[in-house]
């Protein structure tokens, strides 16, 4: 099915794909080897599957090599096979040209790697899509959580570019761009091909000012770095989305995800330490012998049931465009405020086994 799938979508596609610059026949889209799907089954193989899938459509000379990719699937493997890579590179840090936005990629991406992941192991669904606005752009913020990779994040701008056929561009943290560990799991570049935005307010400036769809964390860090002591629990929400929105008259639309915090749980962090490592955060949790053992296992998480609701577009205050610091504050906290609200209620009626009532939608 998948194999189907990704010849239709190359043969609409096949004239970009004449740019990438790998060897081999792209005209077919990636074919899932029993390899492939071996790495999908089996945690450890995420990141092979990644790496393989980026080695078809792009020429990657200093990425990993298929001796290296076995030694990821067995205990403490990963570090023989750094080794090697680093000593093959001459001892250096891997090089890559390629690091500018890609849709024909994102889309190759989000169709032959992330449909199977997304749909059956996720099983991820958007609720009250009567919500979802017909037109672009928007700036989505949503509650940020787990402390794994962004996979609640992955998941919304997947579901999203399904629903409306939407570009869609992830607000995403500076380590996923440029942190030493990053730069050796994933290709260099992985990232900005396909379509993060780093966490700078230049950045998300200029992203708002293309009348784009951005994905928005407003919590930050701070959302996953609280542990799952405060599962559920907002964490205070930046003003700079709604500057921006006021400023270039952009809406806001807020979604709420339950079940990110299973994407990682009995989590927490350490923050002394996450900070000498210069890490996004450090979970410590029943499951960090086995990332331990298998670093590959970086991008995997838990399987858990991610459920999107879509708010209502907040209003915008089209009679002033000054972006008052005040008035953005307010506003923040008040769309904090409401979504908290929301999540405490969804999880009292989950408890109770009651339908959510309709003024609550």
């Amino acid at each position: 099915m998948i194999n189907q799938k990704s010849q239709s979508y190359i043969s609409v596609i096949n004239p970009q794909l004449q740019a990438f610059s790998n060897e081999g026949d792209r005209n077919s889209g990636y074919k899932y080897s029993w390899f492939d799907w071996f790495c999908l089954w089996y945690p450890p193989g995420w990141l092979v599957l990644f790496n393989r899938h980026w080695q078809h459509y792009h020429s990657d000379p200093d990425g990993w090599k298929w001796y290296e990719y076995g030694l990821f699937l067995i205990p403490g493997g990963f570090y023989l096979a750094l080794l090697i890579r680093w000593l093959r590179l001459g001892c250096r840090s891997p090089r890559n040209e390629q690091t500018e936005f890609n849709h024909n990629y994102q889309q190759a991406f989000r169709q032959e790697i992330l449909t199977p992941i997304i749909k059956k192991y996720f099983r991820a669904e958007l609720q009250q899509i009567e919500n979802l606005p017909a037109t672009e752009p928007l700036i989505v913020v949503m509650n940020h959580a787990g402390m794994c990779f962004p996979w609640d994040f992955i998941t919304l701008g997947y579901l999203l570019s399904e629903k409306r056929n939407w570009t869609i561009k992830p607000l995403a943290g500076v380590a996923l761009f440029e942190h030493p560990w990053i730069v050796w799991w994933l290709p260099v570049g992985w990232s900005n091909v396909l379509g993060g935005i780093r966490a700078e307010f230049k950045a998300f400036e200029s992203a708002v000012k293309e009348r784009q769809v951005i994905l928005y964390a407003p919590e930050g860090l701070r959302g996953p770095q609280k542990g799952w002591q405060k599962r559920y629990q907002l964490q205070n929400f930046d003003i700079s989305f709604e500057q921006l929105s006021q400023r270039y008259q952009v809406p806001v639309l807020p979604v709420i995800c339950v079940g990110s915090e299973n994407l990682h749980p009995f989590a927490i962090n350490i923050k002394k330490i996450q900070r000498l490592f210069k890490l996004p955060f450090l979970p410590i949790s029943p499951l960090i012998l086995l990332l331990a053992i298998f670093p590959s296992m970086g991008v995997w998480a838990m399987r858990a049931r991610l459920r999107y609701y879509i708010q209502s577009l907040e209003e915008i205050n089209t009679q002033n465009l000054d972006d008052n610091r005040t008035e953005a504050y307010q506003k923040a906290q008040a769309l904090k405020e409401k979504m908290q609200k929301y999540m405490d209620m969804k999880r009292d009626i989950k408890r109770a086994g009651m339908p959510v009532p309709q003024e609550c939608l």
